[in-house]
């Protein structure tokens, strides 16, 4: 079970991905851009495959980009240092790789691997990591089951290749986080190689057939004059992501966003359309990790929290939020495999430094309707 990558679907996937990727995982314009070219290049297609096609023993690998998505905006991306990066790993195991996958979910990061399987003739896995997009390298469902993403391959847009080889994944974060703001701020990976019958165990699947799916609905909801987040409520229903709801509609009235040790971090402030005072406030970590409906947790990491144009349902990331944009901000509950008590630790609130629990999007969500329905009859 499968699909072909080609034209006529890159920017539904592309758009369904940016959604799935929480504001963060780069800009998919740039990423889409990306695959275009090599999908003209070649003129044949990218096979996406479940892992389940796959033979036990065949080697899969991860490639990505990493760095504060602020960097891409600026400095676009290449497409040969991202091979670089998986042939330096295939050099230092002495083995070929037989499939990629992304890392995440997101505008760019779930580009990378077709960028890579289009040049090489290389399958793409139907499956990530997170399942959504997260800042750091060991914020993976890999890490939480015992996978090592060592070692670990990385390049520069300036020729520079380096192999790096750790035992904790923590410190494969750190050490390629220094090599990757030397780099420049952004640099190419290939790591947490594995062989398909671990992928399968451990993946979070069907992410990228889940994704050309939301992208398909929402553009089919624009073509038919729909209202974009029903449809997307509908679209998730039947998924493992299964409870989507609006959190917020209004307009951005402050962004405060900074570059700070290979990161975008900040804050974006939006305001009701009908109420000044009515305010919903999303801090994140190149992604959305908590949203505060005047001072109240509306959704918390690791539930999505994706900001969305009003009108369009297009997905806005946290580099190109604005003053005065029209957004709403549209939670969706992640899969059970990301709640679990050790995945929570890996990539749960206190792993970002914040002092609020984690409670799933839909307690939080039934505990504000009952508190509406309180305050309405009194």
């Amino acid at each position: 079970m499968g699909f072909d990558l080609t034209m006529d679907n890159l920017h539904d996937l592309a758009d369904g991905a940016a959604l799935l990727g929480t504001g963060g995982g780069g800009d998919p314009y740039i990423g889409r851009l990306l695959v275009e070219e090599q999908l003209r290049r070649t003129g044949r297609p990218v096979r996406v495959v479940s892992a389940e096609a796959l033979a036990d023993d065949a080697l899969v690998v991860a490639t990505a980009m990493m760095g504060a998505p602020t960097i891409f905006v600026e400095k676009l991306p290449s497409p040969q240092p991202a091979v670089a990066a998986l042939r330096a790993l295939e050099r230092h195991v002495g083995r070929t790789v037989d499939a990629v996958m992304p890392i995440e979910c997101g505008g760019l990061n779930s580009m990378m691997p077709f960028v890579v399987a289009a040049q090489l003739g290389l399958p793409v896995v139907d499956a990530d990591g997170m399942g959504r997009a997260f800042p750091e390298l060991q914020m993976v469902t890999w890490n939480v089951l015992g996978i090592s993403g060592s070692p670990m391959g990385i390049a520069s847009d300036h020729g520079e290749t380096s192999v790096l080889e750790t035992a904790q994944n923590e410190r494969m974060e750190w050490l390629a986080r220094g090599l990757t703001i030397r780099m420049g701020g952004a640099a190419y990976t290939a790591n947490f190689l594995m062989d398909a019958a671990t992928v399968r165990r451990t993946a979070v699947p069907g992410t990228l057939s889940l994704a050309l799916k939301i992208g398909v609905a929402l553009r089919r909801a624009r073509i038919d004059h729909r209202d974009p987040f029903a449809v997307l409520t509908q679209t998730l229903a039947d998924t493992f992501y299964s409870h989507g709801r609006t959190l917020f509609r209004g307009k951005v009235i402050d962004v405060d966003r900074r570059t700070v040790e290979g990161f975008t971090r900040g804050q974006v402030t939006l305001a009701g359309l009908d109420d000044r005072d009515d305010q919903m406030i999303i801090t994140y970590q190149n992604e959305h990790l908590i949203a505060r409906h005047n001072g109240r947790v509306a959704a918390i990491v690791p539930d999505l929290i994706c900001t969305l144009n009003s009108e369009t349902g297009q997905p806005v990331n946290t580099e190109a939020l604005a003053y005065g944009q029209r957004i709403t901000v549209y939670g969706i509950s992640t899969p059970e495999i990301m709640r679990t008590d050790a995945a929570l630790k890996c990539f749960g609130p206190a792993a970002f430094g914040l002092s609020e629990r984690y409670v799933p999007i839909e307690q939080l969500a039934a505990a504000a309707e009952a508190e509406s329905l309180t305050e309405a009859s009194q």
